[in-house]
């Protein structure tokens, strides 16, 4: 376990990132953590993030008092080595000369010795963002490396194994940031590379068995890559005690709800409730075409569904979500630096408050990568969990106007048509979403000897790592060639398909 003690800088989760991918385990923690509690977790390591606070500001964030003498390895980052050295009775001053973006690194003889620069070269590219900068070392420290306007870009004290950077190891401009982190794991705090998915699903079943005892659990099944790894993993932990109940809204993808029935019913044999609900929505939806009312209508009807069939289950005292770590990141405010909330996490849109039933979420300790990588481990079949995000609202918002029963049945073959190419020519993997749209529009087509005046769908693909930002699919002509054929010759009612090429931002992924 590695603690990283949030001073609000943007890169935390890389950070934590970077620790799990050397297969270590760490969470992030409000910086005035108590000492008692790290000490209860039995941490191995400390990293104190950056943070664009300058120790001269009024309300500064700092740590608590004790956290340097828990002789615990300590790792101080851009903020966070300011921080040490100013708590441990050194200087920080303005700096005269700003370090935004690359710098070269130069160690010195202690550098060259040093545990964290352990097997690099003397000289390094590094990424550095600060305006402050320490002028003098706490007592017992040394200088370990130097920039050409940082004169303390490292400092060090092996005997307490405290140690602090002013550049940023965890980001991919510094060449070698994962070899740095790597050092303080293993050859400073002495931690192994032992937290697999493997290890995580047997501690997560017995956290699970003893949380919920012999209750039982209900879990909000929607077919996507959270709530599916999150149903195998609390069947795998409690059987039958849990009850999955999956909503098909009427606005799911080309035999979606057959696929969810077939893999979660039939293969995993969970206790598992299907509601036939697409009347319902279809009707509530009825002559609306602002998209944030679809999505509002949408939400409400599918609690107004599931708080239907969970009361004819009786009393279950347990609701779980697939809350994810970024959800859990996003809805805690830091110290009112830029870690501010993001936004407020409904994972299934406010049922816990309606319900008044407990929350299990074994996953918020994990990335959406990382869930990925568990629903291989549980045996999931890799259509589902590396399947592109869906939005919760399904087609509805993938129709730019008024939905209807003939409008989901063109643009769902159109979506399943496109995903069918896309798989095909072997490019699934390399996108990160792609979608059809039906506009609004009509236009004049031919076919055969014949005049048409038909719709329009619009193909959207992109790439992303994280869906913040997201560049347009250079698809081959031939891909591009195939799908609009198959469009306008299978898809009653098409007779003409464009290709978005907008990016993220202006544009967002999806229309609606």
């Amino acid at each position: 376990m590695i603690a990283i003690l949030d001073f609000g800088s943007q890169y935390n989760q890389l950070i934590a990132r970077r620790v799990r991918d050397c297969r270590v385990y760490c969470e992030i923690l409000p910086h005035d953590v108590t000492p008692a509690s790290l000490k209860a977790k039995k941490v191995e390591g400390i990293i104190l993030s950056g943070g664009p606070a300058s120790i001269f500001d009024k309300g500064v964030p700092v740590s608590r008092e004790g956290i340097f003498d828990l002789g615990v390895p300590i790792l101080g980052i851009c903020y966070g080595v300011q921080l040490m050295a100013h708590r441990l009775g050194g200087k920080v001053t303005a700096s005269p000369m700003r370090e935004y973006g690359p710098a070269e690194l130069v160690l010195n003889k202690a550098g060259k010795v040093s545990l964290i620069f352990a097997g690099l070269e003397t000289r390094q590219r590094i990424w550095m963002s600060h305006g402050d900068r320490i002028t003098k070392l706490p007592k017992g420290f040394r200088i370990a490396a130097t920039t050409v306007n940082c004169p303390v870009a490292v400092m060090e004290n092996p005997s307490r194994k405290l140690y602090g950077v002013q550049f940023h190891p965890e980001v991919h401009h510094t060449v070698n940031g994962i070899a740095i982190i790597q050092n303080f794991l293993f050859r400073v705090c002495g931690c192994s590379p032992s937290w697999t998915m493997g290890s995580f699903i047997e501690e997560s079943i017995g956290q699970i068995r003893e949380r919920v005892g012999g209750e039982r659990v209900l879990c909000a099944l929607s077919g996507g890559v959270d709530s599916s790894v999150l149903a195998v993993l609390l069947h795998r932990a409690i059987g039958r005690k849990l009850t999955s109940i999956f909503v098909d809204n009427g606005l799911l993808r080309e035999n979606e709800a057959e696929e969810v029935v077939s893999t979660f019913r039939d293969q995993y044999h969970l206790n598992f409730r299907l509601v036939r609900a697409g009347e319902r929505f279809l009707k509530k939806l009825t002559g609306i075409s602002d998209p944030e009312r679809k999505r509002k209508i949408i939400g409400r009807e599918f609690i107004t569904v599931f708080e239907e069939e969970a009361k004819k289950l009786g009393r279950v005292p347990y609701l779980a979500q697939g809350t994810l770590y970024p959800d859990v990141i996003e809805s805690t405010s830091s110290f009112g630096g830029p870690s501010v909330v993001i936004k407020s996490h409904h994972n299934v849109g406010g049922l816990p408050a309606k319900l008044k039933m407990s929350l299990v979420e074994p996953l918020r300790v994990l990335f959406k990568d990382e869930v990925r990588e568990l629903g291989r481990e549980l045996g999931l079949p890799e259509s589902l969990v590396g399947r592109h995000p869906f939005p919760g609202p399904g087609l509805a918002v993938r129709i730019l106007g008024p939905v209807t029963k003939d409008k989901l049945a063109v643009v769902r073959k159109a979506d399943s048509i496109v995903r069918e190419e896309v798989w095909k020519a072997g490019l699934f993997n390399h996108v990160w979403q792609d979608l059809a749209v039906l506009l609004p529009v009509r236009t004049v087509g031919v076919m055969g000897d014949g005049r048409t005046y038909e719709n329009v769908i619009a193909v959207r693909a992109v790439t992303s790592t994280d869906g913040m930002t997201a560049d347009w699919v250079r698809f081959p002509h031939e891909v591009l060639e195939r799908i609009s054929s198959r469009i306008v010759n299978e898809v009653k009612g098409v007779n003409r398909v464009v290709y978005d090429i907008s990016t993220k931002p202006p544009s967002t992924i999806e229309w609606e």
